[in-house]
Formats: C-alpha cells, sequence, structure tokens
C-alpha cells in the first residue's frame, strides 16, 4: 500500500463518521492511536457542542482537534484556536423572531442558543428536549433565552417539520448579514458570515503548520463542502447529498459501512481494521 503525506484529517460527524444507530465505528478507535503515532492530526468537525464531541473522544489517548458548532470554536486540547460569536442583539433578534412565528402557527420548531460554556433551551418539550440532548452535552433548561449570558456562537433552530423547506426560507434575509446553513433534515443553523468548517479547517492548518495537499476531510452534507474545499484529499460520502458530491475529488463508502475508518486506513497504507466493502479511493463525480 502507499503511504501519502497526510498530516491531518477532519471528520464530520452525523451522516459521515457515525454509523446509523450514532455510534463511533469500533475500528476507529486502533486507528487513532495509529494515526498519534504518526504524528497525524485528527479532528471532528461537527455543528456538535465542543462539550458533546469532548465527551464522545474523552478517552482517547492524547489531545485531538476539534472543530465544534459548524466552525465558530476550534481548539486543540484545551487550547483555543479560533472562536467567532455572534453579536448579541442580533441572538436576540432571531430568538424574538421564532418565538413569533411559532406563536403564530408560521412554524413548528424551537431553538437552541449556542454559547461557548453551555448550550440554552427554553422549549421543554420531551421530543425536542430528547433530540437537543443528542448533541449538547453541556446543556441548561433557562427561562428566558434573552437572559442568557455568555458568547453565543451559533443559534441552532430545530424544525419539526424539515428545515429544509420551512426554517431556511423563513430566515432566508437573514442572509443578508448572517450565514443561515441547513446542517441536517430538521436542523438550520444561523452563524457569522465569517464561520463555516472551511475557514475553522484554515485555521487550524495553520496552527499546525499543515498544507491543504497533506488534509484528507470527510463529509455528508451542506455545512460539509467548505471543509472539503480546503482540503485536496476531500471524500463525500457514498449517500452524501448532491451538491457535496459535486466538490469533493472522491467519493468514500458510506458511513453505514464504516467509510472514514477504511479510507482512513488507505491513506496511510494499512489495512482497514474492520472490514469496509467498496472501494475506499473511488473518484467522485
Amino acid at each position: 500500500m502507499t503511504t501519502r503525506d497526510i498530516r491531518l484529517i477532519a471528520v464530520d460527524m452525523d451522516g459521515t463518521l457515525l454509523l446509523p444507530d450514532g455510534t463511533i465505528p469500533g475500528g476507529l478507535w486502533p486507528l487513532l492511536e495509529r494515526l498519534r503515532q504518526r504524528g497525524i492530526a485528527f479532528a471532528p468537525a461537527s455543528g456538535r457542542q465542543l462539550a458533546t464531541l469532548q465527551t464522545m473522544f474523552g478517552h482517547v489517548e492524547g489531545d485531538l482537534d476539534y472543530i465544534a458548532e459548524n466552525g465558530a470554536y476550534v481548539v486543540r486540547g484545551d487550547v483555543e484556536v479560533s472562536s467567532d460569536a455572534v453579536d448579541p442583539a442580533f441572538a436576540a433578534s432571531v430568538v424574538e423572531r421564532l418565538r413569533d412565528l411559532v406563536a403564530r402557527g408560521e412554524l413548528h420548531a424551537a431553538i437552541v442558543v449556542c454559547g461557548k460554556r453551555s448550550a440554552y433551551i427554553e422549549e421543554q418539550s420531551p421530543a425536542f428536549v430528547s433530540e437537543v440532548e443528542k448533541y449538547y452535552a453541556r446543556l441548561q433548561i433557562v427561562p428566558d433565552l434573552l437572559a442568557v449570558d455568555d458568547q453565543v456562537l451559533k443559534l441552532a433552530i430545530y424544525d419539526f417539520d424539515g428545515g429544509e423547506d420551512h426554517t431556511a426560507p423563513a430566515f432566508a434575509d437573514a442572509a443578508a448579514t448572517h450565514q443561515v446553513v441547513v446542517s441536517g433534515a430538521h436542523w438550520v443553523d444561523i452563524m457569522n458570515t465569517t464561520v463555516d468548517k472551511g475557514v475553522a479547517l484554515r485555521a487550524l492548518q495553520a496552527a499546525l503548520g499543515v498544507t491543504p495537499a497533506q488534509t484528507a476531510a470527510f463529509g455528508d452534507y451542506l455545512n460539509d463542502i467548505e471543509l472539503l474545499q480546503a482540503a485536496e484529499w476531500s471524500y463525500a460520502m457514498g449517500d452524501a447529498h448532491p451538491d457535496v458530491v459535486a466538490v469533493a475529488r472522491y467519493r468514500a463508502p458510506s458511513n453505514a459501512e464504516a467509510g472514514v475508518v477504511s479510507v482512513i486506513a488507505e491513506l496511510i497504507g494499512e489495512a482497514p481494521p474492520t472490514a469496509a466493502p467498496g472501494p475506499a479511493l473511488a473518484h467522485g463525480a
């Protein structure tokens, strides 16, 4: 097997690294140790909260790099690389607007205010709380989101009826000053225009002294496009959104096939620790 000069690997979580049941493929753990031994940095890159990512990978020996909150917060071990907080007045305006849209029956949705210290919600319906707890290990239920005292990195709206068809159009005008990103079937994230996973990956590359040619990245959904554009070894998962496939240089087997694990193993010249069918290095369209 040929070993490529890879120094940094950035991996989206949901629909990319995680299996359909939301767990991390078992084959990743021995592979992370081999990456550590080779001096190759590994960075989960997710819309998830930093605390959640650290919990998921907390038992891994050595420090990992984290691209959290869709790139609004980048950390190496315990050291902040970059962060990009939303203006407090704008954050308040999004909360108030969503309240109004829900009260008028125009949206069936609820919001998470994603701060540096914690995530915050005021909606307490079991379905919403259960969904939010999947992504936010550090979560506070508060009586009034407008009273939260924290740096707001992102506003995440969960639309029970589908984010791309409902919430995204309702907040389309916010795109004049901020990013409105469909980050999942039900989630729409609102952030500063200077925030995306690609900007975050470039900040991490600069901190590590790594080039795009030495970087591999994996993604499946719309909020992963900029991440893939920042890496020359860019992979769209087997069932990725068509727009992601269009920008990726390569295809990887689906997350259900543990495609990330098999491709990383091949990139560093090793047999995958677990079997994953499909050609790991097949070119994308």
